[in-house]
């Protein structure tokens, strides 16, 4: 199958529903719709919501059961995009081949809008006309919560920022990793799986591909940050070391960092090995693509 077709038609499908659930640009107060907007929509893999409809689908559930959280899943990445990119975080100038969201609108504006974005995507969670059982609701809501908390991506946040310029630290980096990017990655299957109607083995199953997969992504997220083209990726390169931060190719260098992408890509394969599903080799090959990874 050609995935990367098959991803841009997940893309638009994606896009199609987050357009129908997210307030317009034209939305008063119109400067905090056009600035969650221009976040929101601005491009992107949209990575997160695709592997909440693969995950509902692989269960044995419509992909248009997990809709809402799919597009609550991006809402939910993208408010941790801009908060990230504010001047008192990482001051990014650019992201997804735009300018960020406080270079356009302001820090006032763009911190506001990521607020809004993160209860948007939890009012999506719980919307009362969805499809899903309210319990299924709840458990997805509360997944979600845990994992973007102080336990979660703001935990992996907190450690990136107190981590600069201190020695290389192994486990620390892995704990990073695992909170700032892994946690969302993990979540998105997990919600998809129960809205899919999953069996408790599916789900830890997917749990686990996920981890393994967000720490392979996160280790050539940092290869790239060396080696990528800035104009391809639509940020800057090479921020990682003008900040100091602890990462992969900072600790071990490129060629033992791909090694250790190699072994967390396996591990997540691994995970998958004995379930069926039309809709396995997405997995599979998503997995298999990350070391060919240039955006």
């Amino acid at each position: 199958m050609d995935l990367n077709g098959y991803l841009e038609s997940a893309r638009e499908e994606i896009l199609a529903q987050m357009r129908q659930r997210v307030p317009s640009a034209g939305t008063a107060p119109e400067s905090l719709h056009q600035a969650m907007n221009h976040a929101l929509f601005a491009g992107g893999k949209r990575l997160r919501p695709l592997l909440v409809l693969e995950a509902c689908q692989l269960a044995g559930g419509n992909r248009s059961l997990a809709y809402d959280a799919a597009a609550a899943i991006e809402c939910l990445h993208t408010f941790t995009l801009i908060h990230d990119d504010l001047p008192c975080m990482d001051d990014d100038d650019t992201r997804r081949g735009v300018p960020t969201c406080h270079v356009v609108y302001g820090e006032d504006i763009a911190l506001l809008a990521g607020d809004a974005l993160m209860f948007t995507g939890m009012e999506l969670l719980t919307r009362r006309d969805s499809r899903l059982d309210p319990s299924v609701q709840l458990e997805n809501a509360l997944a979600v919560a845990r994992a973007l908390g102080s336990r979660g991506v703001i935990a992996g946040q907190v450690l990136d920022l107190e981590s600069e310029g201190r020695d290389p630290d192994p486990e620390l980096l892995r704990e990073i990793h695992r909170h700032k990017t892994g946690a969302l990655l993990e979540v998105s299957l997990e919600i998809g799986a129960r809205a899919g109607g999953a069996e408790p083995e599916l789900m830890n199953r997917l749990k686990a591909y996920g981890r393994h997969f967000g720490l392979a992504f996160q280790i050539t997220d940092d290869i790239l940050d060396v080696t990528g083209d800035s104009a391809r990726m639509g940020k800057a390169t090479g921020r990682d070391a003008g900040l100091h931060k602890m990462t992969y190719p900072a600790l071990y260098g490129l060629e033992e960092s791909r090694q250790l992408a190699r072994q967390e890509i396996r591990l997540a394969l691994e995970a998958l090995e004995g379930l069926q599903g039309d809709n396995l080799w997405v997995f599979r090959t998503l997995a298999e693509s990350l070391l060919e990874r240039t955006v």
